[in-house]
C-alpha cells in the first residue's frame, strides 16, 4: 500500500478516534507490544481502513454534491426571478395595486368634488337666508340642495375610505409577497452556500485521493531499513541512515524513498481534529552518493528519487535531522518508506513502513560553542550487510542484499496505537498528508 494511503489511514485513526497518550513515557520507549499478527483490535475500535472511501465513492460524492449545488442554484435563480417579477405591471399583485391606486385616486377626486359642492350649497343657502325678499320656497330649495350635497359628500367619503382600504390591502399583499420572496432568496442563498461548502469539501477529498494516486500494490520485495542515534540534542544536527533494497529477481523501476520525522506528542496529550501536527515536525534533509548536497524534504519535494534498482541492489541515503534549539526534552521518531513504478505505469509499494524512535535532549544552556553543520556532508561510514564481507558506502547503490534491518536500529516495529497513529500523522503532515490535505488555505 502506498505511503500516502498508510499515512491517510493513520490520519483517520488519529482524528476520528481522539487518543489520550500513555501516561508514562517509558511505556513508549521500553515496552514492546506483541507482534501485529497476534494483536486483536479492541472491540470498540473501528478499523480506520474500513472507513477509507474509494475513488469511485468519492467521485460519486462529488457528483451528488454537484447535483445538490446545481439544484440550489436553480432554486436561487427562481427565487430571484420571482422577486423581479413582482415589479412587472402584469404581475397579479402589482396589477391589483395599480387598480386599487386608480380607484383610490378616483374616490379621492370624487370626495373632493363632493366636498366642494357641499361647501357651495351651504354658501348658496346662506345667501338666500340673507336676502330680505327671499321666499319660503327659495329657502326650502336651498336647504334641500345642502342636504343633497351633504349626502353626496358622505357617500364620496365612504367610497374613498373603501378605496383606500382596498389600496392598503393590495399594498400589504404586495409587500408581504416581496418580503416572502426576499426570505426565500435568503434561504436559497444559505442552501446554495451549504451546497457549495459540501461540494468544495467533496472535491477536496477527491483531489486529495487523486493526488495520492491510485492505491499501490503491496510488494514485500522492496525493503527499507533505518538506523541512527538513539539520542538527539535539540539544536544540533543528527545524521541517520536509510537503505532501500530490491530483494526481487528483477529490476524495480523509478524507485522513490520517503522519510519524515517528528517530535511525538507528550504523554497525556490529546490528539483530535484540532491538533496542529505541523508544530511537531522536525526538518529532514537527505544526501546520497548521487546528491552530495543536503537537500531538504518539503511538501513540494517530498520524495528521494532513487531511480531504477536492479535485482539485489541497495540504495543508501543519509538523513540529517535538526530539532528546534528551543525544544524541550521528549521523544521523536523517524519514518521511512519506499515505492516504485510498475512496467504498466501503476504503483507498487513496499510493505515496510519503518520507524525509529529516539530521545530528544534539551539543548545545553551553557556557553560551550555548538558545532555547525557543514554545507557538504562528510564521507559516509560503511555499512556491512548481514553475512557478507562486502561493504557499501552510505549514499550509494549496492548489489549486496540486506537481510532485515540495519544493525542496532533501535526501531520499534509496532508502536503503541496512540504513538504510531500520531507519529504517522505528524510525519505525514510534513510532506505527504496533512500539508496536502489542508494546505492551511494557501492552495486549492
Amino acid at each position: 500500500m502506498k505511503i500516502r494511503r498508510i499515512l491517510a489511514t493513520a490520519v483517520a485513526a488519529a482524528v476520528t478516534t481522539p487518543v489520550v497518550f500513555l501516561s508514562a513515557a517509558p511505556a513508549f520507549a521500553d515496552t514492546k507490544p506483541s507482534p501485529t499478527s497476534t494483536q486483536k483490535p479492541a472491540t470498540h475500535e473501528d478499523d480506520p481502513d474500513e472507513d477509507m472511501p474509494s475513488i469511485e465513492e468519492l467521485r460519486a460524492a462529488v457528483a451528488e454534491a454537484q447535483k445538490a449545488y446545481d439544484e440550489a442554484v436553480v432554486e436561487l435563480d427562481k427565487a430571484m426571478a420571482d422577486l423581479k417579477a413582482l415589479d412587472k405591471d402584469d404581475h397579479p399583485l402589482r396589477a391589483a395595486v395599480n387598480e386599487a391606486k386608480k380607484a383610490a385616486d378616483a374616490a379621492a377626486a370624487a370626495k373632493t368634488a363632493a366636498d366642494e359642492a357641499l361647501a357651495k350649497a351651504k354658501q348658496d343657502e346662506q345667501a338666500v337666508k340673507d336676502r330680505p325678499d327671499a321666499t319660503e320656497k327659495e329657502k326650502a330649495d336651498a336647504a334641500a340642495a345642502v342636504t343633497a350635497a351633504q349626502t353626496a359628500a358622505d357617500e364620496a367619503a365612504t367610497a374613498k375610505k373603501d378605496a383606500d382600504d382596498k389600496l392598503t390591502k393590495a399594498d400589504t399583499a404586495f409587500d408581504d409577497a416581496r418580503v416572502a420572496a426576499s426570505r426565500v432568496i435568503g434561504l436559497a442563498q444559505k442552501v446554495k452556500a451549504a451546497a457549495q461548502e459540501k461540494l468544495d469539501a467533496a472535491k477536496e477529498e477527491l483531489a486529495f485521493y487523486e493526488d495520492m494516486g491510485e492505491e499501490c500494490t503491496e510488494d514485500p520485495s522492496l525493503k527499507v531499513a533505518v538506523s541512527g542515534p538513539k539520542k538527539v540534542t535539540a539544536g544540533e544536527p543528527a545524521v541517520f541512515s536509510m537503505r532501500v533494497t530490491n530483494t526481487s529477481d528483477h529490476t524495480l523501476n523509478l524507485v522513490k524513498a520517503f522519510a519524515n520525522a517528528a517530535r511525538l506528542p507528550e504523554p497525556g496529550d490529546v490528539i483530535d481534529d484540532e491538533t496542529d501536527f505541523s508544530k511537531l515536525l522536525i526538518p529532514v534533509e537527505w544526501s546520497s552518493a548521487d546528491v552530495l548536497e543536503w537537500t531538504p524534504i518539503t511538501e513540494k519535494f517530498d520524495s528521494i528519487e532513487v531511480g531504477d534498482l536492479t535485482e539485489g541492489a541497495s540504495y543508501d541515503v543519509k538523513l540529517r535531522l535538526t530539532v528546534d534549539a528551543k525544544a524541550t526534552a521528549g521523544k521523536g521518531a523517524l519514518f521511512g518508506y519506499a515505492e516504485y513504478e510498475d512496467s504498466d505505469g501503476s504503483c507498487s509499494g513496499g510493505v515496510d513502513f519503518k520507524d525509529l524512535n529516539f530521545d530528544i535532549l534539551a539543548a545545553d544552556k551553557g556557553d560551550k560553542p555548538k558545532p555547525k553543520p557543514t554545507d557538504t556532508p562528510t564521507p559516509a561510514p560503511t555499512v556491512t550487510t548481514g553475512g557478507n564481507t562486502n561493504t557499501t558506502q552510505q549514499g550509494g547503490r549496492s548489489n549486496t542484499p540486506v537481510n532485515g534491518t540495519l544493525a542496532a536500529t533501535g526501531a520499534n516495529e509496532t508502536l503503541p496505537l496512540g504513538y504510531a497513529a500520531a507519529g504517522a500523522v505528524a510525519l505525514g503532515a510534513g510532506a505527504l498528508v496533512v500539508a496536502r490535505r489542508r494546505k492551511a488555505g494557501a492552495q486549492a
